[in-house]
């Protein structure tokens, strides 16, 4: 349910729960819940700088539930190209698993990604079960421009990356 520029998702604590696009306020908790992911090689790493550069490219899950409304779920849209976006920084607490924040988050992406026109969405992952739920498939990663490579500089894994390349057409 849309209301101004907010979007309800209804899971759990039905009220208590909301995914939104992240604000300022939102940048430092946001860093928090990625650190260790990309610390672990998980992901890419993200610093604070960067959170800012792209902060309305993220969506956050707030859980409302404990009174303090913490961030407990994070993911975020990069447009590549024209046609091409990517679903980056999918993270949830450990204790948070299970309860369908990162199904919801990355049903977001997905929206937010018709909404703006793109006709293909992808993602770099060490799950592709978790995505296939949501139709994407394997691709080989030569099939995705070399623009996207230049992000893996910072990974730990690089150049001998291990993550599967799926893609979605919208």
């Amino acid at each position: 349910m849309k209301e101004s520029g907010k979007i309800d998702y209804l899971k759990g604590n039905m009220g208590n729960e909301m995914i939104r696009k992240a604000e300022v306020a939102d940048a430092k908790e946001i860093r928090a819940l990625i650190e260790p992911y990309g610390t672990a090689g998980d992901m890419l790493p993200v610093s604070l700088s960067e959170i800012y550069d792209k902060l309305r490219s993220f969506f956050v899950y707030r859980d409302k539930s404990d009174g303090n409304g913490r961030i407990v779920g994070v993911a975020s849209l990069h447009v590549t190209w024209e046609d091409l976006a990517e679903i980056r920084s999918l993270a949830v607490f450990d204790g948070e698993k299970k309860r369908g924040i990162g199904s919801g988050l990355v049903e977001m992406c997905l929206e937010d990604a018709i909404d703006l026109g793109i006709e293909r969405v992808f993602v770099l992952t060490y799950v592709p079960d978790f995505f296939e739920k949501f139709g994407f498939e394997i691709v080989d990663k030569s099939t995705l421009p070399h623009k996207i490579w230049t992000h893996c500089l910072k990974c730990v894994n690089f150049p001998d990356c291990d993550e599967v390349a799926m893609i979605k057409r919208l």
